[in-house]
């Protein structure tokens, strides 16, 4: 079963001579519980890709259908709460609330929707992310890599049906880039989420089930990586 499908997904930014087109009727899907790594150069498109795959632009013309439904159909308070709902994002600069804890951080979405924390959800994750001697620790108290963790930790606590990672290691070590990615996978087969991940890294890239090139627009799907 595929959770995300896209069709003929296009992006154009100005007019006539002007025109830019990002992305241009790009069409690929992805079945659930698939981890699928986006490469391409900057300004490749791939970003406008991700974007749009979370509802953040609207597209020139084209869909994006998450779990069956058609998110540029819902009206934006109805995307709004699909988004924060059914969408985990992650970014390259972790965008954590500098005022809030670790556990804070990780909560906000739920707390956010008005929505009571599982408790016993979010032990399990802080476990798995090993913050759990960090949970009442600010960001400013916390590595780069445990950062991406926590922020990691927040999309995931919503139990998303898709995540979206762009460049989740551009700002990390190795060794951090290994962890980072390690949990992704984990992820994805523990909780059978669904994740698309922008790098620029090839290495990062092999570390995914599969690997789409974003390049002056068209999609390119490479396939299956080797085991």
């Amino acid at each position: 079963m595929n959770l995300l499908e896209v069709e003929l997904l296009s992006k154009t930014y100005g007019k006539g001579d002007n025109a830019v087109h990002a992305l241009k009727d790009v069409s690929f899907s992805v079945p659930k519980g698939e981890f699928v790594a986006v490469v391409g150069e900057s300004g490749s498109g791939k970003s406008t890709l991700l974007h749009l795959l979370g509802g953040l632009d609207v597209p020139t013309t084209g869909k994006v259908r998450i779990d069956g439904k058609d998110i540029f159909s819902m009206e934006e308070s109805r995307l709004t709460v699909f988004r924060r709902r059914s969408i985990g994002f992650i970014f390259q600069s972790f965008n954590l609330i500098p005022e809030l804890t670790v556990e804070q951080n990780i909560l906000f979405p739920v707390l956010l929707d008005y929505q009571k924390p599982d408790q016993r959800h979010l032990d399990e994750l802080l476990s798995v992310l090993n913050l759990t001697e960090r949970r009442s620790h600010l960001p400013s108290q916390l590595s780069g890599g445990q950062q991406q963790r926590v922020a990691i930790g927040r999309a995931l606590f919503t139990r998303p049906a898709l995540i979206l990672a762009d460049e989740p290691t551009g700002n990390l070590d190795s060794q951090n880039t290994r962890e980072v990615i390690a949990l992704l996978k984990e992820a994805a087969q523990k909780y059978e989420q669904t994740i698309v991940m922008i790098t620029h890294s090839k290495t990062v890239a092999q570390s995914a089930d599969r690997i789409l090139q974003v390049s002056d627009g068209v999609l390119t799907d490479f396939g299956r990586c080797r085991e």
